[in-house]
């Protein structure tokens, strides 16, 4: 069984192949938690690995490295994804480069103006827009008798094909342009909510209207990455100077400036993808409380059980602070367990922006092919928190939440199984292992 780790930013559509495909072959992929895109993958150490610098970058378990999104989903697939004759393996791959020269292009001209990433031309997104119908009538055409693009189930085609397509259904296809594609809409919504795609993309929702252009999105982008460029820039000016006879300095200063230049080209479009924008934290406009929640998680994690969970009720401030009971709603779809600790760990990471004002643990009953999932979480304010931010709405509602009364006796105990984590679901199943969001 593949295992390694994976180096890549949140929400890269090309690591989603990857994650998503582990989670089908049961391969053990650990997403790397400290990576830092344009600070990690410029490191000596890291260049040692991967010399390009670029992600997703894995790393396999025995120390071997690959780079190339459609690679990796490929290293870490199992037989059914690769294609079990040497007709679907070739088909499979006819897919894949299909993907990357029809779909990707076309896509990236016309989604990345409207998020700011890429200036705005009237006639490349007009040329785009052409492109991507050709590609996705085709594609239609395709899919009219068939449920999957190659064979009777699914494999990386399906798979690389769809993530290749996520930014046009989450920021473009409104449902009017959509329309026309029903055969790819049916089969695009069949691989993203598998539950195996469900445990990486969390509840993906399809654009309700396409993404307008704001040309002061671009101006906002470019001015601030502007300073960290000139500054990188000048740094490695420097160095190359640094290390040339004095003499040479003057002839060489023109090729340095061009090199820089070119590099800078080459990540601008990956480090607008990764890098995330300044937005308001709904949490720093709430009333300030006596809970200091950061001290409680501090005190949670080096004390036991015993000592931490009476402190908790001791400093909890029941006016500005609630206590809530998650529980998943489709447990009967859950099957390994592992897949379903990689689902709750996938949905902690696309809440990262939640940790200041939240505190979870997230607990699985039950053993593989029979397991549950559910959690007991704090937060700040009286109201079910995933819906005052755009960035908290991507998994929330896969799960049916009910606020809990911090006076009750039912809800201490409660609090206690979570936390301490013990005790059963509510149909008898054990406690097997759990997770804190913190």
């Amino acid at each position: 069984m593949a295992s390694g780790t994976l180096y890549t930013y949140p929400e890269n559509f090309r690591a989603y192949k990857a994650l998503i495909a582990a989670q089908f072959s049961g391969a053990r992929v650990k997403v790397a938690e400290d990576f830092v895109f344009g600070e990690t993958n410029k490191t000596e150490a890291f260049l040692k690995k991967f010399p390009l610098g670029k992600v997703p970058a894995f790393e396999t378990s025995d120390g071997k490295y690959i780079t190339e999104s459609n690679a990796i989903a490929y290293y870490v697939a199992n037989e059914q994804l690769r294609g079990k004759t040497e007709i679907d393996r070739a088909l499979i791959i006819q897919w894949l480069g299909y993907a990357d020269s029809e779909i990707l292009p076309a896509s990236c001209a016309w989604v990345f103006p409207l998020l700011g990433i890429m200036p705005y031309h009237k006639q490349n997104v007009e040329n785009a827009k052409e492109d991507i119908n050709r590609a996705l009538t085709a594609l239609n055409s395709h899919l009219l008798t068939r449920t999957y693009l190659v064979g009777e189930r699914l494999t990386l085609a399906d798979i690389c094909v769809a993530m290749t397509l996520l930014h046009l259904y989450q920021y473009i296809l409104e449902p009017e342009l959509r329309k026309p594609y029903m055969n790819v809409n049916r089969w695009f919504q069949t691989v993203i909510y598998q539950p195996e795609s469900i445990a990486v993309l969390g509840a993906f929702k399809l654009a309700d209207k396409t993404l307008e252009y704001d040309p002061k999105k671009f101006a906002e982008t470019q001015g601030k990455s502007s300073k960290k460029e000139k500054k990188e820039k000048e740094s490695k000016k420097e160095a190359k100077e640094s290390k040339e006879p004095k003499e040479s300095k003057k002839e060489s200063k023109s090729a340095a400036d061009k090199t820089a230049a070119a590099e800078d080209e080459a990540d601008a479009t990956e480090e607008a993808l990764a890098a995330e924008p300044k937005k308001k934290n709904p949490f720093t406009s709430m009333p300030k409380s006596s809970f200091d929640f950061d001290d409680f998680k501090r005190f949670y994690s080096n004390e036991d059980e015993s000592k931490s969970i009476p402190y908790f009720w001791q400093k909890f401030d029941s006016e500005n602070y609630s206590i809530w009971l998650g529980e998943y709603k489709y447990n009967h779809e859950l099957t390994k367990v592992f897949m379903s600790c990689n689902l709750i760990s996938g949905m902690y990471q696309r809440l990262d922006t939640m940790r200041k004002g939240a505190f979870a643990s997230a607990c699985i009953f039950g053993e593989d092919n029979n397991n549950t999932i559910s959690g007991i979480w704090v937060w700040r304010g009286q109201d079910l928190v995933f819906t005052l931010s755009p960035d908290w709405q991507v998994d929330y509602e896969s799960y049916t939440w009910t606020k809990l009364d911090p006076s009750k006796e039912n809800t201490k105990e409660l609090v206690k199984q979570y936390l301490s984590w013990t005790g059963t679901d509510k149909e008898g199943r054990k406690f097997n292992q759990g997770k804190i969001f913190k």
